[in-house]
């Protein structure tokens, strides 16, 4: 197992792996982080995991961890890889069993002080309106002719049943629809999981919070988000469910001989990979995109259903209750970028597991109202914590394929936190500061306790301090739903 004398410090926020420590490695590992977040990392088995993922062939620059690294599945969480997309690789591992999970920011005009009045019936409200916890049924039932839509169309499927508006769309990463997706790809089992769920929030650490922005830091770009000191902002934290899980599962099983079929050396079978062009890495890439849309229509049915409990609420009592989108984005996937490699444009598919993409203003695949400013980049703490929205910078362009953080990440198992402390009193200490809470499991508070995760402002300081992104605002939650 690697450990910290193995690695070099290559600036006060990159400590690298070399190439050298092993003779199997392709590349270098890295992870970012200041000194505090670097030794959480040695923890756990996820720097030897970020070694692993530098072995696979192909790997392009580096093997790379976000400060938010912690143990995952293969690839840790925070992990970044990218290979050519013409010759490279593609690994389930590197992107995840929820695929697409990510997140949602919807901003307000109201303010804390006339919203609190009505905060607990709403907070009731948005808890009947979207449906939570393991298993749990979504607020839309779908055909399988529906379904197929929603798998190939995601957010634009949304938009055409009134889920969705055109500006929602555009504040959502690849406009809330990924190319390439094919519904015949999606296995029985993983459309049967799906079919019912579309429209709920699931469990674990999925949540959905309102919160209110305590802090600006850049604000001329907070004021073109729709964010000023004080307002009402919504986050949604979800993914694709049991069809995403059963995605991933299924293509692991399938994928289980590809290494050797193929000659692609792994030094972890949870690795397993398939080349990109091959027929099972073109399968698994269809059916992964269209988890991917599933995903992106689940979360924009859900702001569907907030805005109309915000609507029925508050309508008559506020001056004004609508919620527009700030950004929506995707934190377990993995998508056909091109980025400047030894100087030249290449096509890479980029990795990004527990990984978020954060592009800066003037990249083409931006849409035009985020050109001048560069994309939002949603970071949430945990339930008792602050979240960040945050800007890509260039830089992130040429060290992590525009990559940074996605929260916090754990530094306690499930187990280890259900072991230290209970959901009642998870509960208790939420409200003394102030924090609402909604949950159908108090085992599921207690696994998801804020001292069960890194503290997000040294896992922020440290994407910003690498240069990698910007502070536009800081959210603190009043009012918290978990499965």
């Amino acid at each position: 197992m690697v450990n910290k004398r193995d690695f070099q410090q290559l600036s006060p926020y990159i400590w690298e792996l070399p190439q050298a420590y092993d003779s199997r490695m392709r590349a270098p590992a890295r992870i970012f982080g200041s000194a505090k977040v670097f030794e959480q990392a040695l923890q756990d088995s996820s720097a030897q995991q970020l070694c692993n993922v530098a072995m696979l062939p192909g790997i392009v620059k580096a093997a790379m961890a976000m400060p938010d690294i912690h143990e995952g599945y293969g690839f840790p969480i925070g992990g970044v890889a990218a290979f050519p997309y013409e010759s490279g690789l593609v690994s389930p591992g590197g992107v995840g069993y929820d695929i697409n999970c990510g997140v949602r920011m919807l901003a307000s005009t109201l303010e804390q002080a006339e919203l609190m009045p009505h905060l607990e019936h709403l907070l009731a409200a948005i808890y009947q309106n979207c449906p939570s916890g393991v298993g749990e049924g979504g607020a839309v039932r779908l055909t399988a002719k529906t379904l197929d839509q929603v798998l190939e169309g995601g957010s634009e499927w949304a938009k055409r049943n009134g889920y969705a508006t055109q500006a929602d769309l555009e504040a959502t990463e690849d406009g809330g629809c990924i190319r390439g997706a094919r519904a015949e790809a999606v296995p029985q089992r993983a459309r049967e999981r799906g079919m019912p769920q579309l429209g709920s929030l699931g469990a674990g650490n999925h949540f959905l919070e309102i919160d209110v922005v305590d802090a600006i830091y850049d604000a001329a770009t907070a004021h073109d988000w729709g964010l000023f000191e004080g307002c009402v902002v919504v986050q949604i934290h979800c993914g694709s469910r049991g069809l995403g899980h059963e995605v991933c599962g299924q293509t692991l099983r399938r994928l289980q001989d590809a290494p050797q079929r193929y000659q692609i050396p792994i030094a972890d079978r949870e690795l397993v990979a398939a080349p990109i062009g091959s027929p099972e890495g073109r399968e698994y890439l269809a059916a992964m995109f269209a988890a991917a849309n599933y995903a992106f229509a689940n979360r924009q049915v859900l702001a569907h259903f907030v805005r109309l409990s915000f609507e029925r609420v508050l309508a008559g009592k506020v001056h004004d209750w609508h919620l527009r989108q700030v950004y929506d984005v995707a934190h377990n996937i993995a998508k056909m970028e091109t980025h400047r490699v030894g100087g030249k444009p290449v096509k890479l598919l980029v990795h990004r597991k527990g990984a978020t993409r954060a592009f800066p203003a003037g990249h083409p695949d931006l849409a035009a109202g985020f050109q001048k400013t560069g994309q939002p980049v949603l970071v949430p703490g945990s339930m008792g914590t602050a979240s960040y929205v945050l800007v890509g910078t260039p830089e992130a362009l040429d060290e992590t394929f525009g990559s940074v953080c996605h929260g916090a990440g754990r530094v306690m198992s499930r187990k280890a936190a259900t072991r230290s402390t209970r959901g009642e009193q998870v509960r208790v200490e939420l409200q003394r500061q102030g924090i609402l809470v909604q949950t159908g499991s108090l085992r599921g508070l207690a696994e998801e306790a804020p001292q069960a995760y890194k503290d997000v402002s040294l896992v922020v300081d440290s994407v910003v301090g690498a240069g990698l992104a910007r502070k536009v605002a800081r959210v603190r939650p009043i009012g918290v739903i978990k499965g």
